[in-house]
């Protein structure tokens, strides 16, 4: 799958995004010879499972009859060449899952080409980061009670089937668990509501939910295989973190506050007013946007496919006297640092750059070639 319409046909990206995407669930069916199976087999998850080293107690985890599976009891300390390293044992693990245990894999946005590629997609087009977990389960056995997620999620399910049931109450945005219930299990099953849907996933199925949509899933008759696409993209919260650092370049955020006294606290009330101006102002300009999608692109590293022994050619360009293209938004970071330097490669310059969109910077550096400030070497 190389788009997002590939994940989502026969529904068109603009109807999902009409009548679906943060609104309510979607369960698309697999039509006769969809390839969105082929995303993983049994086969494929085998061959990722009997490689010991790339797996840690956090990446791969056991679930028994919904409770986790502490890693002391299916992990060992082994030598490598690194030093001791705390890992799944292999045998632990599939005694494991002999007793019906649940398998999660996490963090598998990596680990082959089809999954990278459909991470890639959906972090690009949710401008988000987009994450990857594998869950094998079996029959009867569930891993997970009823529970919502903080981000949305796409499942696909590749093997097996898979009986999911979404609950009718939904969590308003959330961003983080409530710490404050005591048993969390309880209060799921307490808040959950009634039962709204069943949908039984088969394979070549989607089912996107968006965030705080309650819900569990139960294996079948056999083993089931899916994976999940969890798009964790930003919100308010990382405003505060970025107008700090942007308001204490302006003095009068340094300044010291009025004492609450002073003139009957109209002192203090009228300072405060007068930052909360120059807050908005701030927020509302075109370089603060400009910073949050700087923050967005490093969301979705950009893919990069070793060909050894095959080694790229570098297109390196010299700085002239020529006067460069104006440039606004994020890509004027990358140029400024392109036109201060004597020779630069385009490759180094996508490479540093990593925040600003590869795209925009093979344009600007075309648009000054073209204005003749740059020329090949």
């Amino acid at each position: 799958m190389r788009t997002l319409d590939d994940l989502l046909h026969p529904i068109t990206p603009d109807r999902f995004f009409a009548e679906f995407h943060g609104r309510k669930p979607l369960h698309i069916p697999a039509e006769a010879g969809a390839a969105k199976r082929a995303l993983l087999d049994w086969s494929t998850f085998n061959g990722l499972l009997n490689q010991p080293s790339i797996w840690t107690a956090q990446s791969l985890k056991l679930v028994q009859n919904t409770q986790p599976v502490p890693p002391e009891r299916y992990c060992r300390t082994v030598q490598t060449q690194s030093g001791p390293a705390f890992r799944p044992d292999p045998a632990k693990v599939a005694l494991f899952v002999a007793e019906g245990a649940s398998l999660i894999a996490g963090d598998v946005q990596d680990l082959t080409q089809p999954i990278a590629e459909l991470s890639s997609i959906l972090g690009r087009t949710f401008a988000a980061s987009a994450g990857a977990n594998i869950y094998c389960s079996f029959k009867g056995v569930q891993a997970f009670g009823a529970h919502f997620d903080l981000t949305d999620v796409f499942a696909v399910q590749t093997e097996g089937e898979k009986l999911w049931r979404i609950y009718e109450n939904r969590a308003d945005a959330p961003v983080e668990m409530p710490s404050d219930v005591g048993d969390m299990r309880r209060w799921f099953d307490q808040t959950k509501g009634r039962l709204l849907a069943e949908v039984m996933m088969r394979p070549g199925d989607v089912l996107y939910l968006p965030r705080g949509c309650y819900h569990d899933a139960l294996a079948q008759d056999a083993a089931s295989l899916h994976i999940t696409f969890s798009i964790a993209a930003l919100h308010g919260r990382i405003l505060f973190n970025l107008l700090e650092q942007a308001a204490m370049q302006d003095p009068a955020f340094r300044a010291y506050l009025p004492p609450s006294g002073q003139d009957g606290g109209r002192a203090l009330q009228q300072h405060l007013a007068g930052l909360g101006q120059r807050l908005a102002q701030l927020a509302a300009s075109s370089a603060f946007r400009d910073e949050i999608a700087m923050a967005q692109e490093r969301l979705t590293p950009r893919a990069h496919r070793f060909t050894l022994p095959h080694r790229e050619a570098l297109t390196r360009y010299s700085r002239t006297a020529m006067t460069a293209p104006a440039y606004a938004g994020p890509v004027a970071h990358a140029m400024h640092w392109a036109l201060s330097q004597h020779v630069f490669s385009l490759e180094d310059l996508i490479a540093q750059f990593d925040f600003v969109s590869e795209v925009d910077i093979r344009a600007a550096v075309d648009q000054a070639e073209k204005a003749g400030a740059l020329k090949r070497v």
